[in-house]
């Protein structure tokens, strides 16, 4: 699927989403209002009807129409016009609520006259027997009555919140939509990334193979040529070229092979105890072997550091990628620095170069597998880009650790950490 296509999947769906939970938003909001208002009705007729029976119960009558007055969305005070008996009030209360059916804990006080001040009546429990925590038993007083109670509901929200359980369980499908959503489109853009990358390596290999095909087709139509035999120097020459670009043609393979290998099966280490320095040596002088004179590799090895345990034939192949990758990316006149040292228990090799350095956004990717660095004017850079990744992988076998230094203004420098104490495999 192309990106365009990816992009617009990605933005309808984004848009198809939002659009689901505002909408889902704002029907919510409105059944918890009509909830609300629909309590606050039936509380109110309920408050209405105790108010009329104190009225009888004390021969008073109002002295308004409407004796209840909503303060808050739970909170509601009601005239009485006289002295109030709290059990009266209270049985009145419970009565009432009952024949409602209003399924939720309230608390009541009283208005005092001469305290003027708010004296608290009880809590009565819808279910259970304990107050919860947090409830406040601070009933604000109204100035409009001179007689009167007021009831609090401070379990509302809780009750409102049971009442639309649908509500919240349609809530809990479209998170879930959501999450599926986003990770499909995480597994979509990592599928592309993935097909990037097998599209790239295939390339890749496409062109390492061509060149060495076309070599050796060269030289097999060179050696079939019966005017050939009469120059047996010539069959010599481009016998040796067809050797040379079979050769070259098997490393490729190999190291795809290789790679596959550790994927499939892991790592088996043969660990034994290796001289770093001397190590290091060897591989330098292979690799100045197998390139060009104008390669400067300078060493600086410190001879305090002790032996270290590891695979030789890995920790070598180690080695040589990262030297031959500072040789193919310095430039024209490569300068190689090698140094190791010790640092807080753990044996320090220091690989740098004096090419183009690799940019920050690069550089957190160089170690995944076929990922290679846009080389601006060096497409003549080889490779399969699984060099860097086979060397994390190895260092992370061994229990190494490999990164590569931001710092350098200019050039390359990597870095590989390795425990002074020896492993155990």
């Amino acid at each position: 699927m192309k990106f365009k296509h990816i992009r617009y999947v990605v933005l309808l769906g984004a848009f198809a989403i939002i659009g689901i939970i505002a909408v889902q938003l704002y029907f919510i909001k409105k059944e918890w209002s009509n909830k609300e208002k629909q309590f606050a009705q039936t509380v109110t007729i309920c408050l209405r009807n105790v108010a009329t029976k104190l009225y009888q119960f004390n021969h008073t009558s109002p002295s308004t129409p409407n004796p209840v007055r909503q303060l808050s969305s739970n909170y509601f005070v009601v005239d009485v016009n006289s002295e109030i008996d709290a059990n009266i009030l209270e049985h009145y209360l419970k009565t009432e609520f009952e024949r409602y059916n209003i399924q939720t804990d309230y608390e009541y006080g009283i208005y005092n006259c001469e305290t003027d001040a708010m004296e608290y009546g009880n809590y009565v429990f819808y279910n259970g027997k304990v107050k919860p925590d947090g409830v406040s038993a601070n009933l604000s007083k109204y100035s409009g009555y001179n007689y009167y109670f007021g009831v609090n509901f401070p379990l509302l929200n809780n009750t409102i919140a049971g009442d639309m359980t649908i509500w919240f369980f349609l809530v809990g499908i479209l998170a879930v939509s959501v999450i599926f959503f986003a990770y499909s489109i995480f597994v979509i853009l990592k599928q592309k990334k993935l097909s990037e990358l097998q599209r790239d390596f295939i390339n890749n290999m496409t062109h390492e193979f061509k060149t060495p095909i076309a070599s050796i087709n060269i030289a097999a139509d060179v050696i079939s040529n019966p005017e050939s035999i009469k120059e047996p120097a010539r069959i010599l020459t481009y016998g040796t070229v067809i050797k040379q670009e079979v050769n070259r043609l098997n490393d490729q393979v190999d190291k795809v092979l290789q790679i596959a290998r550790i994927e499939k099966s892991g790592f088996h280490l043969r660990m034994e105890k290796l001289d770093l320095n001397a190590l290091i040596n060897q591989v330098v002088e292979n690799c100045l072997a197998n390139h060009s004179s104008e390669v400067q590799i300078k060493k600086d090895l410190s001879s305090d550091i002790g032996p270290v345990e590891g695979d030789r034939m890995h920790l070598t192949n180690i080695l040589y990628n990262l030297l031959d990758n500072a040789v193919k990316y310095a430039g024209d006149s490569p300068e190689i620095k090698i140094r190791t040292t010790l640092k807080d228990n753990k044996l320090m090799v220091y690989i740098s170069d004096n090419g183009p350095g690799i940019g920050r956004a690069h550089q957190k990717r160089v170690f995944q597998k076929f990922y290679r660095i846009p080389t601006a004017n060096l497409h003549d850079v080889k490779g399969f880009g699984l060099g860097l990744f086979y060397v994390k992988s190895i260092c992370d076998a061994h229990h190494w650790k490999i990164s590569l230094d931001p710092s350098p203004s200019e050039g390359t420098t990597f870095v590989l950490e390795i425990p002074q104490k020896p492993l155990n495999g």
